[in-house]
């Protein structure tokens, strides 16, 4: 239970953090553009983690924790766009795709331990 509440607010953090970023992107088309993307599915990872937990049925929290899956790992390609990109400083983009990256790794983890891979 408690690395249920954890992994809920670190996701909830994660999202803020990822507004955090939008709002400091350069206002040109590129940056929103790519910036949207990345504050669409950085966003969606806590709020499917939270459709997860409540789940009826096995399947359906496997596969809403998939969901976090796909968009946690479709943050860290947008947010390494970005970086490569060079929108943001990189000092400011690694921990944040430090976070995505770990976000993944949890994310497939309890999508594996679930289906009893």
């Amino acid at each position: 239970m408690k690395a249920e509440i954890d992994l809920r607010e670190r996701t909830k953090q994660f999202a803020k953090r990822i507004v955090r970023l939008f709002a400091a992107l350069p206002k040109g088309a590129a940056a929103q553009t790519l910036g949207k993307q990345v504050l669409r599915s950085g966003t969606s990872v806590g709020a499917n983690y939270r459709e997860a937990n409540r789940a009826r049925s096995k399947a359906e929290f496997i596969s809403k924790t998939g969901d976090c899956l796909r968009e946690a790992d479709e943050t860290v390609y947008w947010l390494e766009l970005l970086s490569e990109e060079g929108f943001l400083p990189s000092v400011r983009m690694q921990p944040l795709l430090a976070e995505a990256n770990e976000l993944v790794a949890i994310f497939a983890s309890i999508v594996k331990k679930s289906r009893g891979d």
